[in-house]
């Protein structure tokens, strides 16, 4: 199938649809210009009033728009587990998915370059919206529809009103709305957490790189927190996070893995290896549904925001094969906001060359650093909901 780029987005789309789709960015234009206007003007008074009230929040949840992305039929995780039940037939390999994840593409026109931690957040609502009913009842209040990247800068703004993740505040003067900045993993935390969400940050890296995640040990919301010399990591306030303790080694849980060895038994590769194993074992928790006969398992956990220097992506699950020599090969697998919609579709569709936009094996871990940000089921209230104000991290050595 043909495909064009829309002379609006520059996204690229089938040229059958191309007319309609570059026709609907004109639809009711009068209105969305309006809803912009209105929108811009809650935000202007609510930021002057330095507090979010019921009525500015409300006038957000009714202004808030859908965010534009390519639909592509029956979803992108079903088409790539046909394409990895089919790979199982010739080849001795077990895959854990998570489940329905729309993908959304940075945009030439709009956020190339800066917006990917905003896509990949986009990413992991649309897997929420449609697996978790208590997310979707909370999440861009009761919306049911995830907003485009203006709307969520303002939720994250209003995150930071109510209190959650002060150093970010800091570090952004609380305002991002309307800007193109980078943002990073205890962003996309925080704003999770202000719905209640139980957002989690893991961060992975060299023992001597340890004190440059932290913030001041113990630290808790109200106090002061230390901003110490720090190298770059993943995103700007990816520094001021800190270690909880009792971060240990899982046990690999899926029996299907064998009793095989991991890669990482040849020593030069066992740092990245560390956080394969951990993808694994997340992925493999419980939860798990077998596809059929095949080798593909679906789980019930939510896609990993996936954060190093310069770049984050989506996880949305993790393979392994089992290799002549008895030793594991893991790939993740990897939806990158950079990669077009159009293209994954029609790669997986065809089943030729949707490994290179999808497969990402130990090989390719180079970064001295990485990030995680999962999502725990449940919403938390009260107390709970207090301390997830504070951001903290597990850390682990690779």
């Amino acid at each position: 199938m043909e495909s064009s780029a829309c002379p609006i987005c520059q996204l690229s789309v089938p040229s059958s649809e191309l007319q309609r789709h570059a026709n609907s960015h004109f639809d009711d234009d009068e209105n969305e210009e309006s809803k912009g206007l209105e929108f811009a003007n809650q935000t202007q008074i609510a930021s002057s009033s330095g507090f979010t009230d019921v009525d500015g929040i409300s006038s957000l949840i009714a202004l808030q728009t859908r965010s534009n992305f390519y639909h592509v039929k029956d979803g992108l995780i079903s088409l790539l587990r046909n394409c990895l039940e089919l790979e199982s037939q010739h080849c001795s390999s077990v895959t854990i998915l998570s489940g329905y994840v729309d993908h959304f593409q940075s945009l030439l026109s709009l956020d190339v370059g800066w917006g990917c931690g905003w896509r990949n957040i986009q990413m992991l609502s649309s897997h929420l919206l449609a697996h978790r009913q208590e997310a979707r009842q909370v999440l861009f209040g009761g919306s049911g529809f995830v907003p485009d990247i203006a709307f969520l800068q303002r939720w994250l703004e209003i995150a930071w009103e109510r209190g959650f993740d002060p150093p970010g505040a800091q570090h952004f003067n609380c305002k991002i709305y309307g800007s193109n900045h980078r943002i990073g993993t205890t962003e996309c935390a925080s704003l999770f957490r202000s719905f209640g969400l139980r957002a989690r940050v893991v961060d992975f890296g060299p023992k001597e790189s340890q004190p440059f995640y932290l913030s001041v040990p113990g630290s808790t919301l109200g106090q002061p927190v230390m901003k110490r010399n720090t190298i770059q990591v993943s995103g700007p306030m990816d520094r001021y996070v800190h270690q909880q303790p009792g971060s240990k080694k899982q046990r690999q849980s899926y029996e299907s893995l064998g009793n095989g060895r991991s890669d990482n038994s040849r020593g030069k590769i066992e740092g990245p290896q560390i956080l394969l194993d951990w993808v694994w074992n997340y992925f493999s928790d419980k939860g798990l549904t077998r596809s059929g006969s095949s080798g593909v398992v679906v789980s019930d956990k939510a896609p990993l925001y996936f954060q190093h220097d310069g770049h984050s992506r989506t996880i949305v699950g993790i393979q392994v094969r089992h290799q002549k020599n008895g030793m594991h090969q893991f790939n993740l697998l990897i939806l990158d906001p950079s990669d077009g919609t159009v293209a994954l579709e029609r790669s997986l569709k065809r089943n030729d060359g949707w490994q290179k936009l999808i497969k990402r094996g130990v090989h390719t871990l180079h970064k001295p650093q990485y990030q995680l940000c999962y999502i725990d089921p449940g919403i938390a209230s009260g107390e709970e909901l207090k301390q997830l104000k504070t951001i903290n991290s597990v850390f682990i050595k690779l």
